[in-house]
């Protein structure tokens, strides 16, 4: 029996050698993704430690965006849920944006919404017949202390909540920037109204959105005079129960940062786009939604590609 050659058996790993190196480079060129994915996947943080202090980094601030709309808007929430998704990297701030209405009366909602919840959860169901002025925002807020409690395993689950309609486009970094320094407590902060009489006994913050802080939301959840005065144009009630109270001392009013979308004639509420908006509101069409996000590059992370042409 001849016994194999040091040379040959040498040729032979370097053969093998050299073919694993020519496949593995055609893949890498071909798929270069699936590298980068198995690079993800197994890479580790430097040392457990680092790993649990970037973990447990809180943000400056927490707040709950609550959209107040219906069952039966799909298409408006598919809408607004895609031009809120577009903001999604806000720095130092957790903003988390929720669609609130009242019980599903309706087969397909039962389904339909329920496919959303599975796909987004980004719905809060109150228990309330559906309604505008009469008592749904009451409901939002008192609803807010009991059905987050312990949710996210601290004592306050968020510093300040907003309410608001799903024809308002707030810019979220904006927004973030313009209630960083602001007082954690007592803090009531939106478009003051009327505008043009700031200094009106019977001001209030425009239902356009608006935001407490969450010590006044758990003070609607517990005291008994808001929830005897529910029913009126839900803003104007909402100012009043802080009045009524003494509460809501630290106002903040964001005048032309926030405002309606620009027809004529001009007002003190309505005015063409500026960059610093933080809201712009009463888009009750597609084409005002799409006029807005054009405006403020909405889609300038569009990538060019040959499946598409715009």
């Amino acid at each position: 029996m001849t016994k194999p050659s040091l040379h040959t058996s040498s040729s032979n790993v370097s053969f093998a050698l050299l073919s694993a190196a020519m496949i593995s480079l055609v893949f890498f060129v071909i798929y270069p993704n699936e590298f980068r994915l198995q690079s993800m996947v197994t890479s580790r943080p430097s040392s457990l430690a680092n790993f649990m202090e970037t973990v447990s980094l809180k943000p400056d601030f927490r707040l709950l965006v609550g959209i107040l709309t219906l069952p039966d808007s799909y298409e408006r929430r598919h809408l607004v849920r895609h031009a809120y998704a577009l903001q999604s990297n806000v720095s130092d701030a957790r903003i988390d944006v929720r669609f609130v209405f009242c019980n599903l009366t309706k087969e397909e909602q039962r389904v339909l919404v329920a496919m959303e919840i599975m796909l987004y959860n980004d719905i809060i169901i109150l228990n309330c017949t559906e309604n505008m002025d009469n008592g749904k925002t009451y409901t939002y807020f008192s609803s807010l202390p009991e059905i987050l409690e312990g949710v996210n395993g601290i004592e306050r689950p968020y510093d300040y909540v907003m309410k608001t309609d799903d024809d308002t486009y707030f810019r979220l970094q904006n927004l973030a920037e313009s209630l960083r320094r602001l007082p954690r407590e007592d803090m009531y902060y939106g478009f003051l109204t009327p505008c043009h009489d700031r200094r009106a006994p019977n001001s209030y913050m425009s239902g356009m959105g608006y935001v407490l802080s969450w010590d006044l939301v758990e003070w609607i959840a517990t005291s008994e005079m808001p929830r005897d005065r529910q029913v009126g144009p839900e803003d104007l009630v909402t100012g009043s129960w802080l009045r009524a109270g003494g509460r809501g001392k630290n106002r903040f009013d964001m005048k032309s940062a926030m405002y309606d979308y620009m027809e004529e004639p001009r007002l003190c509420s309505r005015h063409e786009f500026v960059p610093d908006t933080i809201a712009v509101h009463k888009l009750k069409s597609k084409l005002r939604w799409a006029k807005t996000l054009k405006y403020f590059n909405a889609t300038e992370g569009l990538q060019l590609s040959k499946l598409y042409h715009l």
